[in-house]
């Protein structure tokens, strides 16, 4: 039987990729923050921001089991703010939870990862892209997570161990309902950017009104662990506007914006 371990586990994506794997026969480890998790699965409530904690979760798992064929990355936050307005705490706190968890998780947990085993990161659409106003503090961990994953795979595949990132678009979860409340947030305590945010907030409806299931996610990740040689990068619901804007050049990216943000 194949073991897996996922983060962010009782999430839309995390949930629906758990059931999948179940549906196929595998053995499920998974990581969240809620007290108590409805799938049956070997849950561990733990923060990951803590090492102390994924360390407990890393000796309980090695009492189970021998070794992983993978660890599926999910657990991750949203936020939207002004980069001039946002406190250090906030700032600090996205890059823990964003970055810093998925590099604890795969250093303490290489050693179960047995050879020809993979590990899958949730990047997203906006990581290859030049960052927007307003949600360029979300989009710099996610394309800091994409620098890290290309070096993990750089490395990992010495030793015989697969790495590939997803990027999803819109999907329908409790982190797209985090994002509208993120944008609405921003509208009401920004000082700086009252009028500007209102616009951004539309255009941000617009974009997130075009989502698609977990369950996409779900069948996509059993497509990845299927590949005898599973692709690096992803792509899923891939909004057509975001990747039109990108590729202009960015002195006219910049005044687009303008035009559109401006009071």
């Amino acid at each position: 039987m194949k073991n897996f371990l996922i983060t962010g586990v009782l999430g839309g994506m995390g949930r629906a990729t758990a059931k999948s794997l179940l549906d196929m026969g595998f053995n499920i480890y998974g990581i969240d923050v809620a007290d108590t998790c409805d799938l049956p699965i070997n849950y561990f409530k733990a923060d990951l921001t803590s090492l102390d904690q994924i360390n407990n979760v890393f000796k309980a798992v090695k009492q189970s089991v021998c070794s992983l064929d993978g660890i599926i990355h999910f657990a991750g936050i949203y936020q939207m703010d002004s980069l001039v307005e946002m406190n250090e705490e906030d700032f600090i706190k996205i890059f823990n939870i964003n970055v810093f968890s998925i590099y604890r998780v795969n250093k303490t947990f290489l050693p179960l990862l047995k050879k020809d085993s993979i590990i899958i990161i949730t990047s997203s659409e906006l990581a290859p892209l030049d960052p927007l106003p307003f949600n360029g503090i979300y989009a710099i961990t996610k394309s800091t997570v994409e620098k890290y994953a290309y070096s993990l795979k750089m490395e990992l595949q010495l030793l015989g161990i697969k790495v590939s990132v997803i990027r999803p678009g819109a999907v329908k979860t409790g982190l797209l309902n985090d994002s509208l409340k993120s944008i609405k947030n921003l509208c009401d305590k920004t000082l700086l950017y009252k009028e500007n945010t209102k616009k951004f907030n539309k255009i941000v409806n617009s974009v997130e009104s075009k989502n698609v299931s977990p369950v996409k996610i779900a069948n996509k990740i059993k497509k990845i662990l299927k590949a005898k040689n599973p692709k690096f990068v992803y792509n899923i619901n891939r909004n057509f506007l975001l990747r039109l804007l990108n590729f202009l050049p960015r002195k006219l990216q910049f005044y687009l914006i303008k035009r559109l943000l401006k009071k």
